[in-house]
Order: C-alpha cells, then structure tokens, then sequence
C-alpha cells in the first residue's frame, strides 16, 4: 500500500512539474515577448520602439493605449524577424558595407552634432540605429529577389491601360499627383488599415501622427506607413495614393494643405497639417502629404516616355503591393511564430503591460 501511495505521489508531482514547464514553456519568460521559429524577442526591443514612436509627444498615453501600441510594434517585429529568417535561408543578409554606405548617405545633410542630437531625441543609440538599417536593407533585398524582380509590365499592359484611360492623360492644367497619411480625431468603424490602427480621439491622433513623422524622419517608406497606418477609408490600401489631381482643386482644399503641397518637389513629404473647421476651430484630424509628381497641362500620347513611364510605374507598383502582401502571409504560415504578450493580454483581459 505504502508503495503504491508513494508511486502515486511521484507520478502527480511529475505532471504538476511537467505542467509547470509547459506552462513556461507556452508563456516565455517576462523578458520575452514572442518567438519566431525559436528566435526571441525581448521586451527590451519592444520598449525602445515604443518610446522611439511616442519621441516628441508631451502626452502621455493611457495603459490601455500603450499596451495596443506595443502590440502593433511586437506584431512588425515577427515580421520582420521572419523574413530575417528567410534572407538567412537565401544568403541575403546585407552586409557591414552594405550599412556604413546607407549610413553615410543618411547621415551627409547633417553635421555629427546634428546627428547625434537626432538619435538623443528618438532615443535610440547608433548601434541600434545601425541594426534597424541591417534589418531594412535585409527586408529590401529579399522583397527584391522574391517579389520585384520577378515583376513584369509588358508594352500591351502599358497599351491596354492607357486605352482603357485615355482621357486621364489629357491634361486641360497642371496635375499634382499626391499620397497622404491621415489620421482622424474621430475614431471611423469603417477604417481598415493593415495594423488596424485608429486613433479615438484628438490626444491619440496627434501621438499617431508625430510617431508616423518620426518613422518618416527615419526613412521609413512612406506608402507603407499608410497601408499600415492611415485612417483614409479610400486610400490606405494603395499606400495612401490619390491620384493626379488637377492645380484648381488644390485651390479646393483646406489653405494648410494647399500651400504645403504647391511648397513640395517630387519625392518630399510636407510636415503635418492640422486639418479644422476654421470657424469652430474644432480639428477633425492630421495629415502628412507627399508629392509623388507633378505634370504640366496638355495631351500625352502613348509615344510619350513619360506616360509609357508613369504607367509602367504604376502598375508595378500595384502589383508589387498585390504579391507583397501575398508574401508576407505565406511567410507566416510556413514560420512558427508565438506571441506571449498577445496571449498574456488575453489572459489577464486586457491588463497585460
């Protein structure tokens, strides 16, 4: 009997152990926040993002807000620690040239004092400043030899396209072709950004906004920050692009917007615009504008290089977002991805920190 009751007692006292180590196991330690096929991702990494975004606000956010922050930060982190994995698998990593020259090339409108005094104000060192260039130059070399590469716009499409728009190239004044990232005050149901980003209020838009400023300021791609981020229910999707617009309906817009706009060269973006009722001075939300190009007035005809160019652009440009997002969600289900924060979120409804 005794034996039997001490063979009961070591096989309950080895479930409840490998219980516990499962449990462990399931959740990562609290300096871990999730795990891409084994590779960790520490709480440390996510903090710094977080309090690099949130750089310049004199808000603070609610625990709430943070944690729903985090989260999306944890979310690009997976991300990109996947395709990291897949640039391993393809010999892609860039290498120690491949960033001092991107650093050079980012750091030369600045003198060193400059430089430094703008990475004291993201709060990041060089060090980590190098890392983010390795994993950005990483992620466009293998974008480029899975997915860009392989594009291709051939002389029918462009004829096919320009057939089918003919009357887009008859250009009766000048044409602005703008992208913008907006950010309203007022939280839209109908808004579905990739990060599933929205602001709820006038606090949280203008700490969205000056954390996708930073992010621009820090070389992120700008259609990307908007298919992740804008609240525009017509243009996130495509990267925030709305067209040619013609010189007129500038005149159209809000004066902020006008000016900034009509100030741009192609390939600038314009600091923020705060977008409100000028007779309430009630703000309806933040935008950021960039000015992709600018045609004078006048017919184009297909012989023209520039619109058989601006076609051809195009349509790779959309077809690369198509295959890119493909991409990203076949990279995912082939990677074994665990994200302990989401799940402690869930498991202490929403107090997670």
């Amino acid at each position: 009997m005794r034996l039997n009751s001490l063979v009961v007692r070591v096989l309950l006292t080895g479930a409840l152990l490998f219980a516990f180590v499962a449990c462990q196991s399931k959740q990562g330690s609290s300096d871990v926040m999730a795990s891409v096929d084994g590779r960790k991702i520490y709480r440390s990494d996510v903090e710094k993002y977080y309090q690099n975004q949130t750089a310049g606000s004199d808000r603070h956010p609610t625990a709430e807000q943070a944690t729903t922050v985090k989260l999306g930060i944890l979310k690009e982190l997976i991300e990109n620690e996947i395709l990291m994995h897949r640039a391993e698998k393809l010999g892609l990593l860039a290498t120690d040239e491949e960033v001092d020259r991107k650093l050079t090339e980012i750091k030369s409108p600045y003198s060193q004092e400059q430089f430094d005094q703008k990475l004291k104000e993201k709060k990041i060192t060089l060090d980590d400043f190098k890392r983010d260039l390795r994993r950005s130059l990483t992620v466009e070399k293998v974008l480029n030899k899975e997915i860009t590469s392989k594009i291709n716009i051939s002389d029918q499409d462009i004829s096919d396209y320009y057939n089918a728009h003919k009357s887009e190239f008859n250009l009766i004044e000048p044409q602005y072709h703008v992208a913008q990232i907006w950010v309203t005050t007022q939280p839209n149901p109908q808004v579905h950004n990739f990060q599933n980003s929205k602001a709820q209020n006038e606090a949280e838009a203008r700490k969205k906004i000056q954390m996708l400023m930073n992010r621009l300021d820090s070389g992120d791609d700008f259609a990307t920050l908007a298919m992740n981020f804008s609240e525009d229910t017509e243009t996130s999707s495509n990267g925030g692009d709305l067209g040619f617009a013609p010189e007129s309906s500038l005149r159209n817009t809000d004066p902020f917007t006008r000016d900034a706009v009509m100030k741009l060269k192609p390939g600038q973006y314009s600091p923020i615009i705060t977008v409100a009722n000028p007779s309430s001075k009630q703000v309806f939300g933040f935008r950021i504008v960039r000015l992709i190009a600018k045609e004078p007035a006048g017919q184009r005809e297909l012989s023209d290089p520039r619109v058989q160019q601006g076609i051809r652009q195009q349509l790779r440009e959309r077809r690369e977002q198509l295959l890119k997002s493909a991409y990203y969600e076949d990279l995912r289900d082939h990677a074994k991805v665990q994200n302990y924060f989401a799940g402690d979120i869930l498991r202490t409804n929403g107090n997670a920190k």
